[in-house]
């Protein structure tokens, strides 16, 4: 598989401790060398989601709407109202829960089955891949929840993403973590269970490195759940309320949440 060239943030080389990742000499990024582009057609949300949470996409929808706004209630803490892009907004839950908190709120997905649902409901959504976007609106919130590690060249999204973003602009996203219990005390099941379509593994020390080359600064970042049942390292032996707490302050999660400012152009 040919791996896109990343000249100005990245340097990729073999890592020394997974055969199946390249690693980022100057951030720490991994690449998953066996990732593929898949379509993202409607089965996505139905089947595969269904799948993974035993439930369809549509049926989780209270669920969705729950978490949209607990990540609302985080960006209402460091910006209240402005412009507000989704990346991957799918049928449009954190969309619609967006505008009814006041922002001036709009989404891109590229299922264009999930885009029409959201569309009958009233939203601001369009069918399009983000780097088709053709948009020249400059935002001041860009959100993207499990999106950008689906992107074969990070360099190009990040470059996209920064270029949309106004100066003191947020951006909110929802990644998969190395910083977390699979990865850090069972690589064994983390490799087994790696989407293919996943390009790229962050944890929050490598974004923080690849934000910072964009003029970016981490302004908070939380996991989105502990998990302490698959935690096979000293962690998982500690008391639950004393778990999560360390996991909350030292944001330990097979998923988390960042939040990043644009601190210069």
């Amino acid at each position: 598989m040919k791996i896109a060239v990343m000249t100005k943030i990245f340097d990729w080389k073999q890592d020394p401790d997974y055969a199946d990742y390249l690693v980022c000499s100057r951030t720490g990024l991994r690449y998953y060398k066996k990732s593929e582009v898949r379509d993202y057609s409607e089965s996505y949300f139905l089947e595969e989601y269904k799948n993974q949470y035993k439930k369809t996409y549509f049926e989780d929808e209270e669920g969705l709407r729950e978490l949209a706004r607990r990540r609302l209630g985080y960006l209402q803490k460091i910006k209240k109202s402005g412009s507000l892009l989704e990346i991957g907004c799918a049928a449009g839950f954190f969309l619609d829960e967006a505008v009814k908190s006041g922002y001036d709120a709009c989404g891109i997905d590229i299922s264009e089955s999930a885009v029409s649902f959201a569309q009958q409901k009233g939203l601001p959504a369009r069918a399009i891949s983000f780097l088709d976007y053709p948009g020249d609106e400059k935002f001041d919130i860009i959100c993207a929840f499990f999106v950008i590690e689906h992107f074969p060249d990070q360099e190009l999204v990040l470059d996209r993403i920064n270029a949309l973003l106004k100066p003191g602009g947020i951006f909110l996203t929802g990644l998969p973590s190395l910083n977390g219990p699979v990865f850090r005390t069972n690589p064994d099941e983390w490799f087994k269970t790696h989407p293919s379509d996943h390009f790229v593994d962050y944890s929050v020390t490598s974004a923080g490195k690849v934000f910072e080359k964009l003029g970016w600064k981490i302004s908070g970042c939380w996991p989105m759940s502990s998990h302490q049942n698959r935690d096979r390292g000293w962690r998982g032996k500690l008391p639950a309320r004393i778990y999560k707490k360390l996991a909350d302050m030292t944001c330990y999660g097979d998923t988390i949440h960042i939040l990043a400012k644009k601190i210069q152009e």
